[in-house]
């Protein structure tokens, strides 16, 4: 299996992020690619490749313009301004600032820019953040491409991640959501339907937004009750998408304390949506913070079980596109993706025997 990878993931390197009720040191960091990197290397899971250039029209496929050029822009509009450190917001905008028959209004200053397009603070804008996130996107464009030409499996090791950014905001670490990005690359270049499943701990809340009123791309996501966690406000069960896309969002919150055994039934459940569907392609968002001992997470997975995860996998006989999300033991990272990956493959190669 290919990895696509790039150390323009380390231009994204912030202070801090605002966690509980203090600024601490952020959680989504370089050393968490980096040690994925490593393990994938010394374990031999495949050719570690470059990704190649396909400019801003993919992103654009998903993402606002305004938000794009915002992206773009920021760093030197919060330096202009006298920004001192890294870009957070300072406010939130709540639905009555602005009468609903008038919509909402983009401030000039980049002050107000930064709380419009964002919906949380745990996402500084450094001066590497568009470079980092654009690499990233085309990461993940690159591990689609090698589907359409023929690969059976690859993984793009993605970062900063992407779940959480929506068409026009950003927040939770992601600020191009490259998982949605990927797939639509997918249907761009001719697959029908293509399935997203979504295994990181915390719900893609972007993921869900951008295809929410779609029906040729299934979301399918295994994630912690957002009644009890992050993002809080998307990701329940009865969000089941919208016009053409009702019915092809399918949520499987579980509680805190959730063990493999009651995890894997809800894959199970994902896995058999999924086929019944009839997808061309799988998108598989990987997260691994439902790992056990994962700092900011409340799964109890061990490290044997993403083995699992990949192997069962295999069952929907899928090209597959892994696209990295979250995960933030950084000692424990590197072994959770890449036992996720040989599973796969080592099944694949199993059945084709």
């Amino acid at each position: 299996m290919k990895t696509v990878y790039t150390d323009q993931h380390r231009l994204q390197h912030g202070q801090a992020e605002l966690f509980g009720n203090k600024l601490v040191p952020c959680h989504e960091r370089p050393a968490r690619a980096d040690a994925i990197h490593a393990v994938i290397e010394a374990r031999g899971l495949g050719p570690i490749i470059e990704p190649q250039d396909f400019g801003e029209d993919p992103i654009l496929a998903v993402h606002a313009p305004d938000y794009v050029a915002f992206l773009k822009e920021a760093w030197a509009a919060w330096c202009d301004a006298g920004g001192d450190g890294d870009a957070l917001p300072s406010c939130t905008p709540m639905p009555d600032m602005r009468m609903h028959d008038m919509g909402r209004r983009v401030p000039s200053s980049i002050f107000g820019k930064l709380s419009y397009y964002s919906f949380d603070t745990t996402a500084p804008i450094t001066a590497g953040t568009w470079a980092a996130a654009y690499a990233s996107a085309q990461v993940a464009l690159t591990g689609a491409d090698l589907l359409v030409r023929g690969d059976k499996a690859a993984f793009a090791l993605c970062r900063p991640p992407g779940h959480h950014a929506s068409r026009s905001y950003y927040g939770g670490y992601c600020f191009l959501n490259n998982a949605a990005i990927a797939a639509q690359r997918l249907i761009d270049q001719g697959l029908k339907k293509v399935a997203v499943l979504d295994v990181d701990y915390h719900h893609g809340n972007g993921t869900q937004a951008i295809f929410y009123d779609r029906a040729d791309v299934l979301f399918v996501s295994i994630h912690g009750d957002p009644d009890q966690d992050y993002p809080f406000f998307l990701g329940y069960a009865d969000e089941r998408g919208t016009g053409p896309g009702m019915g092809y969002t399918l949520n499987l919150p579980l509680p805190h304390g959730t063990t493999a055994d009651g995890w894997f039934e809800a894959l199970n459940q994902a896995i058999a949506v999924i086929a019944d569907y009839g997808a061309d392609a799988l998108v598989v968002s990987l997260g691994v913070d439902t790992y056990e001992g994962d700092p900011i997470s409340y799964f109890k997975l061990a490290s044997a079980d993403y083995s699992r995860l990949g192997q069962r996998l295999t069952r929907l006989h899928l090209p597959t596109l892994f696209v990295m999300e979250g995960g933030y033991n950084v000692d424990a990272i590197g072994i959770n993706v890449t036992n996720t990956l040989m599973g796969f493959e080592q099944q694949e190669k199993s059945l084709l025997a």
